[in-house]
């Protein structure tokens, strides 16, 4: 198949949809707002609300449902009033439920809320509708905090690595669960002077099987969609508290033995972070030789696919305003930077290994209401024997909100070498990526929009280079729609982003439509279908990949789910392509195209329940054989002390011969004990034959004070084709945040 193809008609495109989309803004759904009282008495912080001055505390309460339905208000009564003097903002909860059996997953702080019975508050500090922080407290007095970024439009905008110091305390009754928060202004970023904060409140209740929100939600929407949020009103304009300076040391004594070859390592490591806070909107963090150490490892995954597989960022420096940094671009197809390449390198034998990181800086936030700013720079070590150059990492990007909810951005990446290696490259010695990005979002998401374009640099190539991408989406309680373009020339470098794929054309569509039945079991039920198309740069646009998928899923008033799809692919191997991954299994060959299809189903079970599980069935053709493949995840809960699961995913894959036929497992039990909101005893269990691999994780955290850990950590690991030791280690390593 032949592809017309030209930069000039990408650069058309992009501009055309970055102006007509300017136009694109709905009317909010409803804003709703409470005054907050600015009070000189003492709170006594122990979750009774027994002092008088919460009598005069205004509230948002007359919660509406957004799950099962979304047009009355709930039934179980919540209440949340709120107070704040100079120093603090105090937010008082009630949640009445029927009786007593309150769900909790476990005492361990950043719970999901899915499984939990709890009350969650998140405030937008600077009316500019894109970030917020979320508080959340559950039923036994268990804290969460999370960063809402992208405008809490999905998963993606909700980050609960984020931490910060607040307290609260809870009481428990027959009827109902209070709780009593004092959150810092200390701890939080906001304009000085300003009298008005985005506000939402939402409550998830599993003994009712309701989910509720203050400001009234559509149904299907997210509950940290800014779009959706109210508003506080401070009877007096906030003044700016001082700001503490956190210094953050921590001691690593760690015991290592590696087998092939043999090795053995006694380590005493020391090392330091410091938040420093500048104005009243910007940070600058400071690493001098930090631990990126695997306290909590990765989890194995079974990769079926011929592309890289991402996964998250859970180390602390990057977190703080980390979408700053890594919002740019699009998550599928290319990140311009990916914080996860820094203190990650491949040895000579192209196996990842850890790299160590000298120091660094981060300078990010908020300049006023419109802009934002991100400095990063980072230093690793270098490591000749595995051939790895010290390399300085560095980043900057500037944001501005536009057009109401909208923002533009523009960044500049840069990897360089700091001096010349004889195993050195030329073309490695530097890579740099510039870009600008235009983000539409209408006032309330109903429509978001996306348009970038990107261009790489390596030493004697500074031609073409680019990566783009455009796209679009409207939302609604009824219909959801969006198409995407991508184009990725097939020599865009970017050494410290996500780039699974270059050299390709990618376009498609989604919609979707979703009916409510007015009775019964079920809450909603959607179809939807997807198409996409690949072609590919280097085989004159040749058509590469196309998947069609039509879906069709149930919303049960229970909370379950049960999802059917039916997908069928076309994929032309431009490269021979091994899905087993054996040592000794035959790559399937290039230059041959596939046609296949499959059917799919899944149930997802009530995660309230102590008993629950998810299962997923998909059986049908794979290349030029077959694919059956069961996965699924069980777990059983004794409240509130401890979880066990066992995660499975396993895959048939019959090839006709000489092709392997193989059975691929992937088996990961963990148990996790949480015998107090301060002491964890996690272990975990990992096996993957396509991975050859066997690991235990087994970790004792022992939270001795706010945000500071003792953690006794023990790792294991083994290949599983003849099960011999490859690395073992131990380790005692401690954090504490000191205040200043």
């Amino acid at each position: 198949m032949k592809f017309s193809f030209s930069l000039k008609n990408l650069f058309f495109v992009n501009v055309l949809i970055i102006f007509n989309s300017i136009n694109l803004y709905g009317q909010k759904f409803e804003t709703r707002s409470v005054v907050v009282k600015k009070i000189n008495e003492k709170i006594n912080l122990d979750g009774v609300l027994d002092e008088k001055v919460w009598d005069k505390a205004n509230s948002a309460d007359n919660f509406w449902q957004y799950f099962p339905t979304d047009s009355i208000k709930s039934f179980n009564k919540t209440e949340v009033k709120l107070l704040y003097n100079d120093t603090h903002i105090f937010i008082g909860g009630t949640a009445y439920s029927k009786n007593p059996n309150f769900v909790v997953n476990s005492l361990k702080r950043d719970y999901s809320s899915r499984n939990n019975d709890n009350i969650s508050i998140i405030f937008e500090t600077f009316n500019d509708g894109q970030n917020g922080f979320l508080f959340g407290v559950n039923a036994y007095g268990v804290q969460r905090e999370a960063l809402v970024t992208d405008r809490g439009t999905g998963p993606g905008g909700f980050n609960l690595n984020w931490d910060i110091k607040w307290q609260a305390k809870h009481k428990r009754y027959d009827d109902r669960y209070v709780i009593e928060m004092a959150i810092p202004f200390s701890s939080l970023k906001y304009p000085e002077g300003i009298k008005k904060w985005g506000f939402q409140s939402y409550r998830y209740d599993l003994q009712s099987n309701e989910n509720s929100a203050w400001n009234r939600l559509l149904q299907r929407q997210f509950p940290i969609n800014i779009g959706y949020y109210g508003e506080i009103i401070f009877e007096e304009p906030l003044k700016k508290d001082k700001n503490p300076l956190y210094v953050i040391p921590y001691l690593n004594f760690l015991n290592a033995k590696g087998f092939n070859p043999l090795n053995k390592s006694n380590d005493f490591i020391v090392g330091t972070d410091i938040k420093l806070p500048i104005g009243t909107g910007l940070n600058l963090d400071i690493t001098v030789n930090p631990d990126f150490s695997n306290i909590e490892v990765d989890d194995l995954i079974t990769n079926l696919t011929r592309f890289e597989i991402s996964l998250p960022e859970k180390r602390q420096f990057f977190i703080d305003n980390g979408d700053l940094f890594q919002s740019f671009g699009n998550t599928i197809n290319a990140i311009p930077f990916f914080s996860r390449r820094i203190g990650i390198a491949k040895d000579t034998l192209g196996n990842t290994i850890q790299n160590n990181i000298i120091g660094g800086v981060r300078l990010s936030g908020k300049l006023d209401e419109n802009w934002r700013i991100g400095f990063l720079n980072i230093q690793n070590s270098e490591d000749i024997p595995n051939q790895i150059t010290s390399n300085n990492n560095s980043m900057l990007a500037l944001q501005r909100k536009v057009f109401g909810q909208s923002r533009v951005g523009a960044f500049i990446i840069n990897k360089q070498s700091i001096k010349e290696y004889d195993f050195l490259q030329e073309q490695d010695r530097y890579n740099r990526v510039i870009g600008a990005d235009y983000n539409l979002s209408s006032l309330n998401n109903k429509w978001r929009g996306r348009a970038y374009l990107h261009k790489s640099f390596q030493p004697d190539d500074s031609k073409g280079n680019f990566s783009s991408h455009t796209f679009m989406s409207y939302n609604t309680r009824n219909w959801k729609l969006l198409s995407f373009f991508t184009y990725i020339d097939e020599d865009f470098r970017s050494e410290l982003g996500f780039v699974p794929r270059t050299g390709v054309i990618r376009n498609g569509y989604n919609a979707e439509r979703n009916f409510y039945p007015k009775s019964g079991l079920i809450t909603s039920h959607t179809i939807g279908l997807f198409n996409s198309y690949s072609f590919q740069q280097n085989l004159d646009f040749k058509k590469t990949d196309e998947s069609f998928q039509i879906n069709y899923d149930l919303s049960l008033k229970n909370q379950s789910r049960i999802e059917m799809e039916y997908s069928r692919r076309f994929v032309f191997l431009s490269n021979p392509f091994d899905p087993i991954r054996f040592e000794n299994s035959i790559a399937l060959p290039e230059q041959t195209g596939y046609e296949f299809g499959s059917w799919n189903l899944s149930y997802l079970s009530n995660y309230g329940k102590k008993f629950n599980f998810d299962s997923e069935i998909n059986y049908g053709n794979f290349f030029n054989g077959q694919k059956f493949s069961v996965r699924g995840r069980l777990n059983y809960r004794i409240q509130p002390i401890t979880n066990l699961t066992l995660q499975f995913d396993y895959n048939r894959i019959k090839l006709p011969y000489p092709y392997t036929t193989a059975n691929l497992f992937l088996v990961r039990p963990k148990l996790d004990l949480t015998l107090s909101k301060k002491l964890f005893w996690a272990t975990l269990i990992q096996y993957s034959n396509q991975l050859d691999s066997f690991g235990i994780n087994s970790r004792i955290q022992w939270r001795f004070a706010p945000l500071s850990d003792l953690y006794l950590v023990y790792n294991d690991n083994y290949v599983t084709q003849d099960f011999g030791p490859v690395f073992r280690s131990i380790n005692l390593k401690l954090t504490y945040w000191l205040s200043i």
